[in-house]
C-alpha cells in the first residue's frame, strides 16, 4: 500500500513500534524527508538506496547494528541522524554522500570509522560523541579544518595531533579519571610525580594511583628514562610501550597484568624491570633482547616455565622469581653467570639444572619450599655462596659438596632429617 504513495515528499514515522520497513519504501522516488526516530527498527531494507531524492534521513533512537550499502546511493542526501542505535561499524559507501552537511552518529558502539568519511568534504556538522572510539583518523582534523563542527569525547585524539610530551600527559589525564584527580591545574610541570628536563619527560611516578590503563600515546615519550606503575590496576600493557628506547627502570608490579607485550624486548636500555605481583602465567621470548638487565623480578605470578632465552641476560644480576608455579628451569639459566642473587623459594621446582654450578659469582640462592628430591653435585661449584636455603624440599639427602660450602662459610639451611652424601 505505502509503495502507491510515489508522489510523497515528506513522510513522518517517529514515536511508534516499528520493527521493520516494507521493501515497498523504495518505491517513494519523490520522498525528500524520511523520519524515523524512535522506533524499533533493527534493520533497513536494501531498497531505501531508490530513494535518491532523499535530502534528510533521520534513523536516530532504533536498534540499528548495521546499515546497508545503498545507502552510499543517496547522493541528494544533507542530513542523516543515524544516533542512539548500536552500530558497531559503518560502510564504506557512506563517504559517496557528498552532498552530506550534517552526520550525526553519537551513541552508538563505534571503535573505527571507515577512511571514505573523509571524502564528506560538504560536512559543516559531525557529532562522534559517545562511541568507543579512543582516537579518530586524520582526516577528521582535514574536515575540522575545513570549518565542519567536529563533536568528539574529552580524550579522544586525532591521529597526529598528539605532537609533544605535555600533550600525551593531556591526553592521558582526558581519559584516566584517576589523573584527573591527581594532576590538577593545567601547568605539567607542577603535575606530581611528573619530572620535565626542558619539554621532555624523563621520569614518571605514578605508583598506587587507581590507574586502569595506560594509552599508546605513552610510546611518544621516547627520552623517557624511568617509568614507576607499580600498585595499580593496569590489565595489559600496550605494545607501543616498545617505543621507549631510553627507558632504564620500569615498575609495573602489583597490577593484574596476565601478560606483557612482545615488543618489551626493543627496550634495549632498561636495567631494572619488576613484574612482581601480577597474574603473568608466561614471558614472551623477546625478553631475552634485554641485554642491560640488571634486575628482574617476577615474585608472585603464576609462571609454570621460563623462556630459554633467559639465558641471553647476561648481564643479568638479580633475578627473583619466588612463589610461582615453575616446575623446572631452564638449562640455560647456566650462561648467567653476573648472578648473585637468585630467589626461586616457594614453586613446584623438583629439580635443579646441572648448569647451576656455572654461575660462580652466584652468593644467594634460594630454594627452599618447592618439590625437590635431589639436587646436582655442580652445585658444590658456587664457592662465592653465602646463603643457601632449602628447607621445604622433598630431599633425604644432598651432595656432600655442599657440606664443603658450608664449611667454607656458606649458610646452609637444610631440614632437621637431611644427611649429606658420603
Amino acid at each position: 500500500m505505502i509503495g502507491q504513495l510515489t508522489s510523497l515528499e515528506r513522510l513522518y514515522l517517529e514515536n511508534n513500534k516499528l520493527t521493520s520497513l516494507p521493501a515497498e519504501i523504495g518505491q517513494l522516488t519523490s520522498l525528500r524527508e524520511l523520519t524515523l526516530m524512535d522506533n524499533k527498527l533493527t534493520s533497513v531494507p536494501a531498497e531505501i538506496g531508490q530513494l535518491t531524492s532523499l535530502e534528510v534521513l533521520d534513523l536516530s533512537d532504533n536498534q540499528l547494528t548495521s546499515v546497508p550499502a545503498e545507502i552510499g546511493q543517496l547522493t541528494s542526501l544533507e542530513g542523516l541522524w543515524l544516533s542512539g542505535n548500536q552500530l558497531t561499524s559503518l560502510s564504506v559507501e557512506m563517504g559517496q554522500l557528498t552532498s552530506l552537511e550534517t552526520l550525526y552518529l553519537e551513541e552508538n558502539q563505534l571503535s573505527s570509522l571507515p577512511a571514505e568519511i573523509g571524502q564528506l568534504t560538504s560536512l559543516k556538522e559531525l557529532s562522534l560523541k559517545d562511541n568507543k572510539l579512543m582516537s579518530v583518523p586524520a582526516f577528521i582534523g582535514d574536515l575540522k579544518a575545513n570549518g565542519c563542527d567536529v563533536k568528539l569525547d574529552d580524550g579522544v585524539t586525532i591521529e597526529g595531533s598528539v605532537h609533544s610530551d605535555i600533550d600525551v600527559l593531556r591526553l592521558w589525564r582526558e581519559r584516566e579519571p584517576a589523573l584527573k584527580r591527581k594532576w590538577k591545574g593545567d601547568d605539567p610541570n607542577r603535575w606530581e610525580g611528573v619530572k620535565f628536563t626542558g619539554d621532555r619527560v624523563m621520569k614518571l611516578e605514578l605508583g598506587s594511583g587507581r590507574l586502569k590503563s595506560l594509552p599508546a600515546e605513552i610510546g611518544q615519550l621516547t627520552a623517557l628514562r624511568e617509568l614507576y606503575l607499580n600498585g595499580n590496576q593496569l590489565t595489559s600493557v600496550p605494545a607501543e610501550i616498545g617505543q621507549l628506547t631510553s627507558l632504564e627502570w620500569l615498575d609495573l608490579g602489583g597490577n593484574q597484568l596476565t601478560s606483557v607485550p612482545a615488543e618489551i624486548g626493543q627496550l634495549t636500555a632498561l636495567e631494572h624491570l619488576y613484574l612482581s605481583f601480577n597474574k603473568l602465567t608466561s614471558l614472551p621470548a623477546e625478553i631475552g633482547q634485554l641485554t642491560s638487565l640488571k634486575g628482574l623480578s617476577l615474585v608472585e605470578n603464576q609462571l609454570t616455565s621460563l623462556p630459554a632465552e633467559i639465558g641471553q641476560l647476561t648481564s643479568l644480576r638479580r633475578l627473583k622469581l619466588s612463589d610461582n608455579q615453575l616446575t623446572s628451569l631452564p638449562a640455560e639459566m647456566g650462561q648467567l653467570t653476573e648472578l648473585t642473587r637468585v630467589d626461586l623459594g616457594s614453586n613446584q621446582l623438583t629439580s635443579v639444572p646441572a648448569e647451576i654450578g656455572q654461575l660462580t659469582s652466584l652468593e644467594e640462592l634460594d630454594l627452599r619450599d618447592n618439590l625437590l628430591t635431589s639436587l646436582p653435585a655442580e652445585i658444590g661449584q658456587l664457592t662465592s655462596l653465602e646463603t643457601l636455603p632449602l628447607r621445604g624440599n622433598q630431599l633425604t639427602s644432598v651432595p656432600a659438596a655442599i657440606r664443603d660450602l658450608r664449611a667454607a662459610g656458606c649458610y646452609v639451611v637444610l631440614d632437621d632429617d637431611v644427611t649429606f652424601d658420603e
